[in-house]
């Protein structure tokens, strides 16, 4: 597995932006006995070499309404529908991630929604696509 040059610092600075990507570059670099300058000449240069991609929010989807959380294996009808079904979870709010998958299944999506009328007709529109297999979250460990 290729590292593309990043040293043990860096994996350190990577680990605290994983753990809180809120920490500033000088607060990362005490941390790391570094000044908070060169805390972001890495990360640029992580964020250059595509090793850093983006940053996240953690956000908890009961509080905003979206009680139901499901893990949906997708299993397509034909080959000819996969850009179209992309399109369609790519641009649909419900779906908060997107795999394309190996073994069981093509596609593995998480979805979020209020209740279970509103996950029978998201279902419903999946349907057009092919099959499904729907797990319900019962709750997040990590």
């Amino acid at each position: 597995m290729e590292n593309y040059g990043i040293d043990e610092i860096d994996y350190r600075i990577l680990h605290y932006i994983i753990e809180d990507s809120r920490l500033s570059h000088k607060e990362i670099g005490e941390k790391i006995h570094m000044t908070g300058q060169a805390v972001g000449a890495r990360i640029r240069r992580m964020r250059e070499l595509g090793i850093i991609e983006g940053y996240t929010v953690r956000w908890n989807p009961q509080k905003l309404g979206q009680n139901i959380h499901a893990l949906i294996t997708v299993f397509l009808s034909s080959n000819k529908t996969h850009p179209l079904f992309q399109k369609f979870a790519l641009e649909h709010g419900s779906v908060a991630e997107l795999h394309r998958v190996s073994g069981e299944g093509c596609y593995w999506m998480r979805v979020y929604v209020k209740d279970h009328e509103e996950l029978a007709a998201f279902l419903d529109q999946l349907l057009k696509y092919g099959n499904y297999r729907v797990n319900l979250g019962m709750g997040q460990l990590k």
